[in-house]
């Protein structure tokens, strides 16, 4: 999977990309991300890529600019891939939605992270395909919003995880019926008065998933 983010704020994704499981897929050569600093694009002298909106108080990140890094990207790659723009106004995610997403974004793609709330609508219409809102909340910049959807994608490419069988015992599986996961338990058998339920410790398999069955939330 490779992914093309732009962005104002491109090194706020460093740290995170280069810790547990997204690391170890970037090791694998599994996902690479390739950052590109909005500003770049910018033909202002002081490489500004905000501007007033027409009958409101506030900036807005100009089409010009974004255009340009789009395009650029593209001309790189060499043909049309999907757009992603990150917004608190669209469609909210979720674990279905995440595996819908996997299947069709064609393992490359490119992500949009804009400034407070908006972007030039032009650029939507233009070139977006997927508007992605993961809830209903309003970020000072969406890099973060754009690392919880990456994530949670980059997590279904084979080989990422250890355990390709946590995926499907996930909390909002197909295999759970897109309810909660039960509860967990581990060593030791009492802590603080609390037990772990008998059941967990029987050894009998079959009644063991009757019982995490019934403990969906």
């Amino acid at each position: 999977m490779k992914i093309h983010i732009i962005s104002i704020f491109p090194e706020s994704f460093e740290s995170y990309f280069n810790s547990s499981i997204l690391w170890r897929a970037k090791e694998k050569w599994l996902f690479q991300c390739e950052l590109y600093k909005l500003n770049d694009f910018s033909d202002n002298n002081f490489k500004r890529v905000d501007t007033k909106a027409y009958g409101m108080h506030w900036q807005v990140i100009s089409p010009e600019p974004l255009a340009k890094s789009i395009e650029f990207i593209i001309d790189k790659v060499g043909h049309k891939i999907p757009v992603i723009y990150m917004t608190p106004s669209w469609e909210l995610l979720n674990q279905e939605k995440v595996e819908q997403y996997y299947k069709i974004l064609d393992n490359e793609f490119i992500i949009i992270c804009g400034h407070y709330e908006w972007i030039d609508q032009r650029i939507i219409d233009l070139y977006v395909d997927y508007q992605i809102s993961i809830w209903e909340y309003v970020l000072t910049s969406w890099e973060l919003a754009a690392s919880v959807l990456i994530d949670a994608l980059v997590r279904h490419i084979p080989w990422v995880l250890w355990n390709t069988e946590s995926l499907e015992q996930d909390s909002f599986s197909e295999k759970f019926d897109r309810q909660k996961e039960y509860p967990v338990y581990t060593r030791p058998e009492i802590f603080m008065s609390k037990q772990v339920p008998s059941i967990l410790l029987s050894g009998n398999h079959s009644e063991i998933e009757k019982w995490k069955k019934a403990n969906l939330t």
